[in-house]
């Protein structure tokens, strides 16, 4: 069955097109009378306007483009975010999803598609010198991931200093054997590593760093790793809270109690963190100014000739019940 046009609801409501489009415009030009007909003619064909070729009409969209990993679940708290700022501002949002069967180059150009004035990527996988080509034309803001890229801008979080955090909690409460599980090639993974390792030197500590990733299944292979040999570790930061789920789940499971035997700190402090039985010990992206920052950079860049910049914000440690002080 085919999608009912304006035109056919033209036809069931007996006005014109042009009226119809008035009536889906919200327009004026249409008596009260005639857009309640139009409308009712459009719900009994189940008429759904083209919102893509409204906007092919108009000179400005006023649409930001975001993409996001839809199986991330702080991107999804960023998107949440992004939607109180982009409102404040004027402004609405086109969302694409990057996921196993979408690439980031098809989430983009839908969006490019739907005539985005401006690009929000969050933790995008693209290279510098693409992310520098796709700014050419409009602007493009990167948030929470630090990369160098010819008219990009970009807003996250001081990943160096959140993982310094972690450990210098760790460090107070006695432990001296604390474990880094690695995020691999995912954005934020090398600062976290890097705040990691300088915090454990300069307190004379070693560092001891584990394959990882920033899934659930990742978090759960670093744990089965890590139980084959515990040695004495009495305490772990994990790249990200979804990881930090599957590496408790596997810990429990061995028979090992969190917090008494293993302290365990997350990053991100999604709403997994939150959950009762996970009340995960975590480090905050305070999510409200990313998304502000970024809002703010995508507009100005839209309005004025202003250079583009990064903007760093810090993060906060969140304490809760998977960690503890040495036993």
């Amino acid at each position: 069955m085919s999608r009912p046009t304006m035109e056919d609801v033209a036809a069931r409501a007996g006005v014109s097109r042009a009226l119809v489009s008035i009536v889906y415009r919200d327009a004026p030009g249409a008596s009260e009378a005639t857009r309640a007909r139009v409308l009712e003619a459009g719900a009994a064909l189940g008429y759904r306007p083209d919102h893509r070729a409204r906007l092919l009409g108009r000179t400005r969209t006023r649409l930001l483009g975001v993409t996001f990993d839809v199986q991330a679940p702080f991107q999804g708290d960023l998107v949440e975010a992004l939607y109180a700022a982009a409102e404040s501002s004027g402004y609405d949002l086109a969302l694409s999803a990057v996921a196993r069967t979408r690439s980031e180059a098809l989430a983009i150009q839908s969006l490019l598609d739907y005539r985005c004035e401006a690009l929000i990527l969050l933790g995008p996988q693209l290279s510098a010198s693409a992310l520098a080509d796709l700014a050419t034309p409009q602007p493009v803001v990167v948030v929470a991931r630090k990369v160098k890229a010819a008219g990009v801008d970009v807003v996250r979080t001081d990943d160096v200093d959140g993982s310094r955090q972690a450990v210098r909690h760790l460090i107070d409460l006695g432990h001296r054997n604390i474990l880094h599980v690695d995020g691999g090639k995912a954005p934020g993974a090398t600062e976290r590593r890097t705040g990691y390792r300088n915090a454990m030197r300069r307190a004379g500590l070693t560092p001891a760093v584990l394959p990882g990733g920033s899934t659930e299944d990742a978090g759960v292979n670093a744990a089965q790793t890590f139980l084959k040999d515990p040695g004495e570790i009495t305490a772990a930061t994990i790249f990200n809270d979804r990881a930090a789920v599957g590496f408790l789940n596997a810990v429990r499971d061995s028979g090992l109690r969190v917090p008494d035997d293993l302290s365990v700190i997350g990053y991100d402090n999604t709403t997994l963190a939150t959950l009762t039985h996970i009340d995960l010990t975590t480090i905050a992206q305070p999510t409200p100014a990313l998304a502000k920052l970024a809002v703010e950079r995508a507009t100005v860049r839209l309005t004025t000739k202003t250079p583009p910049t990064e903007e760093v914000v810090a993060p906060r440690l969140v304490l809760r019940s998977t960690t503890s002080p040495r036993t």
